[in-house]
């Protein structure tokens, strides 16, 4: 794995996230932010997914834009990246934007391992995954969510479905007794990546005091 590393190596908290090169571009805008907005001590591994649409999502689903369809290598991502998690003396909290966001939620209902999710304009989109989170119980106690004000305007059918399905992701975890914020935000999903991020894991942290 390529992992890019920011912060504090000796921190009891490390942060997980999952990123692509867009990511990367911002990602120092994104550490520098978090430690702006919380004043605990972490420790943030960048880990550079090469294979999007097939490392982060949990099953097989056609294309929604394009033609590339989506993969079932989530697993596969998740073994790997609890390798990183195996200091039983630290926090983890795993988070990511838009698919990756979606994967860092689908990985807590795989394990407790993570202390909270950082979920920024997560894909819950996602062909089905509504339906998993009604039909499993979450491992986590702690969920950011945020979403664009206008996401849910999208021309695609698909990705238009995100408000309404998103709004029920928290309204769900609420009622499961999950310490859930829903978040919006100016613009479309494309606004502000690397702030929404470092918003989703500073409230997270901010939380977990």
């Amino acid at each position: 794995m390529e992992i890019r590393k920011f912060g504090n190596p000796q921190s009891d908290i490390v942060l997980i996230q999952p990123v692509d090169d867009h990511d990367l571009e911002g990602i120092e805008g994104e550490f520098a932010e978090i430690v702006g907005k919380c004043e605990k001590s972490f420790y943030l591994l960048a880990v550079r997914i090469k294979d999007w649409n097939n490392e982060l999502s949990p099953w097989k689903a056609p294309a929604v834009f394009g033609n590339e369809g989506f993969g079932d290598g989530a697993s596969k991502t998740l073994e790997e990246l609890l390798k990183l998690c195996v200091d039983k003396g630290k926090k983890y909290y795993i988070g990511g934007y838009s698919l990756a966001g979606l994967f860092a939620l689908w990985a807590a209902y795989q394990t407790d391992v993570f202390s909270g999710v950082a979920a920024a304009s997560p894909s819950v989109w996602f062909p089905g995954f509504d339906e998993y989170m009604k039909e499993n119980k979450i491992r986590t106690d702690t969920v950011y969510l945020s979403l664009g004000e206008r996401e849910e305007k999208a021309r695609n059918p698909v990705m238009a479905t995100v408000g309404d399905k998103i709004r029920k992701a928290h309204m769900l975890l609420n009622e499961r007794g999950v310490n859930c914020m829903l978040e919006w935000n100016d613009g479309n999903h494309f606004k502000d990546a690397d702030i929404r991020t470092a918003k989703a894991f500073a409230w997270v942290l901010n939380a977990g005091k």
